[in-house]
């Protein structure tokens, strides 16, 4: 068997660090539900009820608020993403913490404009070709929709544009 050198890309970082191969970048975390019990959430800090007063109900009380956002409960905060179907929790970067997160808020990126496949990957911590796939998967569920199926059945009220003649000479020369 042939050794791998210390600075080959297929070799993972035996201490858990982020592996070489994919651009630098460490792979999400997700927690399952069913560990969320055994999980210690008790580092010693208080939750402070007063804040919810403070987190901002709608886009414009948050779109000139501190950035990043320190609101990772949001469900348009990129740090962290929780399932409805089974309760597991996403941690997006795990390598980070919220407040080293360069782009913490997907409405922010949206006032931004369009923006590539490259940056969407890199604001959500996944490959160019996985956003690719999602879009299209998006695209396809978005084309099977009523409101669709009712776009594609309804047509403009037009001028009938006038049909060209059989005959190319006058009238008198198919005699």
């Amino acid at each position: 068997m042939q050794d791998k050198a210390p600075g080959d890309p297929s070799v993972a970082d035996q201490t858990g660090g982020t592996h070489i191969g994919r651009q630098g970048k460490r792979r999400s975390k997700t927690i399952a539900a069913r560990r969320l019990s055994r999980v210690d959430f008790s580092d010693g800090l208080e939750i402070d009820e007063s804040l919810h007063a403070l987190r901002p109900l709608t886009r414009a009380d948050c779109a000139n608020g501190p950035r990043p956002c320190p609101w990772v409960a949001c469900k348009y905060h990129l740090y962290l993403d929780v399932s409805t179907k089974t309760g597991s929790i996403k941690l997006n970067f795990p390598d980070l913490e919220p407040w080293e997160l360069q782009d913490s808020c997907v409405l922010d990126v949206a006032d931004k404009g369009p923006v590539t496949l490259e940056d969407v990957g890199r604001i959500m911590n996944l490959t160019r070709e996985r956003i690719r796939q999602l879009e299209q998967a998006a695209s396809v569920r978005i084309k099977e929709t009523r409101l669709a199926h009712e776009y594609r059945t309804y047509t403009l009220e037009r001028p009938e544009k006038a049909a060209p003649v059989a005959g190319t000479g006058s009238p008198d020369s198919n005699s």
